[in-house]
């Protein structure tokens, strides 16, 4: 079971933290990498339980060292994955799920093209603004410019799905769940009813739901 490398990524505003955190309390085995970031925290984050955050001087000390498996630089702030996750999760005889934007997936998929991964879709351009100007809200950002950026960052990620392997739609949050469980347990060769929901996500198949979400960004 254990030494599969799961990539979970998503336009900002998809609920891709939300879904992670359920697939964690329902999936024995997976240690979830926690990012390093230069951003503030928000709200009641905890250095060390969301993010580890630092500065930026510090950051670019660890990218000189060689100290990420990936890194970006994503609205004026850094975040990366430590190379020492990966040891750490083979030691501890489990798989790792790395939380990461599109840009350090496509790192991450080219230095390690057998790892799995999975793009959440938001149901509609609609929810889509909807979600990032409430999180952009929470923020405290209300330049209409900064979320129009943000809108336009989160459309130039979707044509990146078909990069990944697997792809499901959030729209109903049980259903997303079990999505992305069925995808963890099928690739670890579990059977028992999981390979064909897990079938249905594949980027290469296009289920009929992901179809319908794909095609509202395309009206």
């Amino acid at each position: 079971m254990a030494g599969i490398l799961f990539i979970i990524s998503a336009p900002s505003g998809s609920g891709k933290s939300t879904l992670v955190s359920q697939l964690r309390t329902l999936v024995e085995g997976l240690d979830f990498s926690i990012s390093y970031t230069t951003r503030a925290p928000r709200g009641s984050e905890t250095d060390g339980r969301e993010y580890h955050f630092t500065t930026r001087e510090e950051f670019e000390r660890m990218i000189t060292a060689g100290d990420f498996l990936e890194w970006a630089e994503v609205f004026g702030n850094y975040y990366g994955t430590a190379v020492s996750a990966l040891a750490h999760a083979k030691d501890a005889g489990k798989d790792l799920l790395l939380d990461i934007d599109v840009q350090g997936a496509m790192q991450v998929m080219k230095k390690m093209p057998d790892a799995v991964s999975i793009f959440v879709l938001p149901p509609s351009p609609v929810v889509l603004e909807m979600r990032l100007r409430n999180r952009s809200e929470a923020e405290h950002v209300t330049s209409e410019k900064v979320i129009q950026s943000r809108l336009a960052e989160a459309r130039t990620e979707l044509k990146r799905m078909w990069d990944y392997k697997y792809a499901l739609v959030n729209d109903v949050l049980d259903q997303a769940v079990a999505e992305m469980r069925a995808i963890v347990l099928s690739e670890r060769g579990e059977r028992d009813g999981v390979q064909t929901l897990a079938s249905s996500c594949r980027t290469d198949a296009a289920s009929p739901r992901l179809k319908a979400a794909l095609s509202t960004f395309h009206e």
